[in-house]
């Protein structure tokens, strides 16, 4: 009798777990890496649109640019949100990582900032200009000094480093810093090329303090990247998705008016 009473609430402890189960919405939960301006905040603008979805989403913030990558390369991280192409192949190259775009989402023009100066007409000769020390950003910063015609390269093919100067009127003087660092060297330098995520930060507003800017067809789109062999997981195509949706569109217009361009 005992072992007949132990086998039916057995089997009634089952169905009612099983009926509790069946009635539970799947969820996934990701990862994902990003700075915070612009890209942890409009990843947080999303987490509601992936909610109904079945996907809950984990921002990490991070301060630079290297352990985000790192971090999906070892799968601490599903995804990131923080970086364009060349610097994500420039990563892949210099680590032997196998980060790969899987949607791109907006642009940041790069700017020129100067707490001396109000415009480019009044850098003098022999400024000091500091900008990013990284391979891609390098080549970014000289191709916009070169389209200012601030100096002229050799030719705007290919990586560019300093010794691709073949001009530079103005004798400027060139200090190559890690990128997190430049708007707090504003008031040692005379001009500071910073990206537009470490200058909204700054409360720097790329389109009003800026002495020039980036032209907004530039080919930097920042995207949302993952370790090759994933691109194509259910949570990671919901998130592409709606990372690119009008709300999210409309979100990047209204919010950061001009400083950050959707890509889409």
């Amino acid at each position: 009798m005992k072992k007949w009473l132990i086998g039916l609430l057995a089997l009634v402890m089952m169905l009612a777990t099983t009926a509790c189960g069946a009635g539970k919405k799947d969820e996934a939960t990701i990862r994902v890496g990003a700075t915070q301006v612009p890209h942890a905040e409009i990843l947080n603008h999303v987490k509601p649109i992936l909610e109904k979805q079945g996907v809950h989403l984990e921002v990490r913030v991070f301060q630079d640019y290297v352990l985000p990558n790192k971090s999906v390369e070892e799968g601490e991280l599903d995804a990131n949100y923080f970086q364009h192409i060349p610097w994500m192949e420039a990563s892949n190259k210099e680590q032997g990582w196998h980060l790969v775009k899987v949607v791109g989402v907006h642009i940041e023009p790069m700017g020129a900032y100067s707490k001396k100066y109000k415009s480019k007409s009044q850098i003098p000769n022999g400024a000091t200009v500091a900008l990013p020390n990284a391979t891609s950003e390098m080549t970014r910063v000289l191709l916009l000094l070169d389209q200012q015609g601030l100096i002229k390269l050799d030719n705007r093919q290919g990586d560019k480093t300093l010794n691709n100067i073949k001009s530079n009127p103005k004798n400027l003087k060139f200090k190559p810093l890690e990128p997190a660092i430049l708007p707090r060297v504003l008031d040692q330098v005379d001009v500071a090329i910073i990206n537009t995520n470490y200058a909204l930060q700054a409360n720097l507003n790329p389109v009003k303090d800026s002495l020039f800017i980036e032209d907004k067809n530039s080919p930097y789109v920042n995207v949302l990247a993952v370790k090759a062999g994933n691109e194509k997981k259910p949570a990671i195509q919901k998130l592409a998705k709606a990372l690119t949706s009008p709300e999210v569109k409309k979100f990047i217009e209204q919010k950061y008016k001009g400083a950050v361009v959707p890509a889409f």
